[in-house]
């Protein structure tokens, strides 16, 4: 009985949550129409289908729900703490310690179109983008031109030249899968640091 009745309600909220979903990619797709016929092909809900595609989108329509509104203080700052308190706290510490500080030092200088850039990088999945900003895995194109993605991987980078060695880490492009290995040394271990 109480697994049947489970089963309901869950159906019920996937019933509710696609019903949703269809009107929110119908009003993207309707939107897309006015602003650029090539968007069509792409997915625009943020909640189911977006964890592939959000990547590859140039263009801003799902950014409908963010006011940005920079013409008095009392929005500015909202808008600012809003964006600071997403850095933050993301669950994932080492990316909420980067990003967190990254932002509470850039977000203040920041026009429109960054605040927009910002907030594309804060969409992105955690693990995803700690390591596309560490150099673990490359990201995908459409990223690489973000100027917010740009100077906070620029900035990871240098921090981990200047404060590693590079025996410690390891090479461009590959995962980092070793813990602390201190008291055990196997034989194909590294002769210095972590990795």
């Amino acid at each position: 009985m109480g697994s049947l009745r489970r089963a309901l309600v869950s159906a019920d909220r996937l019933l509710q949550s696609s019903a949703a979903i269809h009107r929110r990619v119908s009003i993207a797709a309707a939107n897309s129409l006015v602003r650029a016929p090539e968007s069509l092909c792409r997915p625009r809900s943020s909640v189911a289908y977006s964890g592939v595609y959000r990547f590859y989108s140039n263009n801003y329509t799902n950014l409908q729900s963010l006011d940005i509104d920079l013409s008095n203080e009392e929005n500015k700052k909202r808008l600012y703490n809003r964006l600071v308190y997403r850095s933050k706290q993301r669950g994932f510490l080492e990316l909420d310690l980067v990003l967190g500080k990254w932002v509470e030092e850039h977000i203040s200088s920041m026009d429109e179109n960054g605040i927009i850039a910002l907030v594309h990088v804060l969409d992105l999945e955690n693990p995803d983008l700690w390591k596309w900003i560490t150099g673990q895995e490359q990201p995908p194109e459409a990223l690489q031109i973000n100027p917010v993605f740009n100077a906070l991987r620029d900035k990871v980078m240098n921090n981990l030249n200047t404060h590693s060695s590079p025996e410690t880490r390891a090479k461009p492009g590959q995962p980092w899968v070793r813990g602390w290995d201190d008291i055990k040394r196997a034989r194909d271990s590294p002769i210095t640091g972590n990795q």
